[in-house]
Order: structure tokens, then C-alpha cells, then sequence
């Protein structure tokens, strides 16, 4: 038994004295958490990224009708192709775009007069639409963008299967007190 005893206390005190392995053991442990890390940054940073330029698509797509007096068909489709345009290098294809012509009536009551979109469903003509308070006085217009897209990367994918990203825009007409759709 001593003999036992005092070949496992040589062995404990070479196993405490070998220190070859430590730092390999710890970047085994530290490696994978390093890694996530970064990798979790870069998708962060394309998420922020992107939600800029949603953000830029917005503002311009309410611009460019808001400085219009009238619009057709042919400059409502450049429009709309213009702003999807502004989110590249990411993909168009879960970007969707709508634009509004939001009148108020004389009681302030806001709804749309016309609505075009992108990837998605116009708002209906007529309906009723929320505004921030103050944003519109009987009689006046307001051209209301609303951008959103799916955003999906290899791990949102396994975690919720996206994020969605929105963003609104309003503008008043600059030329005219309502543009016009024909």
C-alpha cells in the first residue's frame, strides 16, 4: 500500500509539473467561442448595414414622387426599380416596396388616395391610414414609403428562419399639394 501510495504522489507531482499541453487545451476551449464571435459580429454588422440602406431606399423613394407633380405608370415602375436598386450588394427579391399618396380631409381624417408596391400588396385605395400627430393639416397630402425585408443569414436561419427589417418615410409634396397617379 505505501509502495502504491508514494508511486501515485511522483505520478501527481510529473502530471502537475508537465505543462506541455496547456496551451493547446486552452485554445481547444477558447477557439470556438473566439470564432462565434466573430462570426456573430460580421452577420451584426451586415444586419446594421442593411438596415441603413432600407432606411436610404425609404427616404428615396419617397423623393423622387414627392418631387413629381404627376406620375404615369412608366415613371412609377423606374421608381420603384431605382429604389430596389439601392440595396445592392444584398439580394431585391425580399425587399418589398410601397408607396402612398395619404390625403387628409377637412376633419383630418387620413386615407389613401392611391398606392403602389413592389414584391408585395398596395395599400387599398380609400383606406384608412395612421399618422404621426402633426404630420398633416386638413386639406394637405403627405407620400408615405414603407420599405421591409426579410433578412436571412446562416444563423437566423436555424435560430427564427429571419429578421424582418421596416422602415417608413414620410414627405410632402414639394410642387403641388397632392401628386397625382394617372
Amino acid at each position: 500500500m505505501m509502495v502504491m501510495t508514494s508511486a501515485l504522489r511522483r505520478f501527481a507531482r510529473h502530471f502537475k509539473a508537465n505543462q506541455k499541453g496547456v496551451a493547446a487545451i486552452e485554445f481547444a476551449l477558447i477557439a470556438p467561442v473566439m470564432i462565434a464571435l466573430y462570426v456573430g459580429l460580421i452577420e451584426f454588422s451586415n444586419a446594421l448595414t442593411l438596415d441603413r440602406k432600407l432606411t436610404h431606399t425609404a427616404s428615396a423613394l419617397a423623393d423622387l414622387v414627392a418631387q413629381d407633380n404627376d406620375i404615369t405608370d412608366g415613371e412609377m415602375t423606374d421608381i420603384l426599380a431605382a429604389s430596389a436598386a439601392i440595396v445592392a450588394p444584398y439580394s431585391a427579391s425580399p425587399l418589398r416596396l410601397v408607396v402612398s399618396s395619404v390625403v387628409a380631409d377637412g376633419a383630418n381624417k387620413t386615407t389613401v388616395a392611391w398606392s403602389d408596391a413592389k414584391n408585395t400588396s398596395p395599400r387599398g385605395q380609400g383606406s384608412t391610414v395612421q399618422l404621426p400627430d402633426g404630420l398633416t393639416e386638413p386639406g394637405s397630402s403627405v407620400i408615405l414609403a414603407e420599405v421591409s425585408y426579410t433578412y436571412t443569414s446562416p444563423f437566423t436561419q436555424f435560430l427564427t428562419g429571419g429578421i424582418e427589417l421596416k422602415d417608413r418615410f414620410y414627405l410632402r409634396p414639394r410642387r403641388v399639394l397632392q401628386v397625382s397617379r394617372s
